[in-house]
């Protein structure tokens, strides 16, 4: 199993949730999240233009077998990225074990 933790622009969230709902997967957890990167967002206030460095994102975690995990990442590039600057950043790690707490389930029927 992987864990898949994704940070991508908050106004591709609809279009990535659908593209995940597409391919069959129907659960991770998301979070509103503010961070620094390369990209920087200008805002107008009264007509002054402002540079900032903080940028506003959404964060997802997703839980996915071993053989979802190239689906599950070219469907988030693919649904995520608009080729600029800013897109987002997706890491990958390992996941000893999964447990269903309702039904004490482990592993793989743990996530599915």
């Amino acid at each position: 199993m992987k864990k898949i933790e994704a940070i991508i622009r908050k106004s591709k969230f609809d279009e990535v949730k659908k593209a995940l709902h597409a391919i069959e997967v129907n659960f991770f957890s998301y979070w509103d999240v503010t961070g620094v990167g390369n990209e920087k967002q200008g805002h107008v206030y009264r007509g002054i233009s402002y540079s900032t460095s903080d940028i506003q994102r959404r964060y997802l975690v997703i839980v996915v077998t071993d053989k979802f995990l190239k689906r599950t990442v070219d469907t988030l590039i693919e649904a995520a990225g608009t080729g600029h600057v800013g897109d987002g950043k997706i890491f990958i790690s390992e996941i000893l074990e999964a447990y269903r707490i309702r039904t004490k389930e482990s592993g793989s029927e743990a996530i599915n």
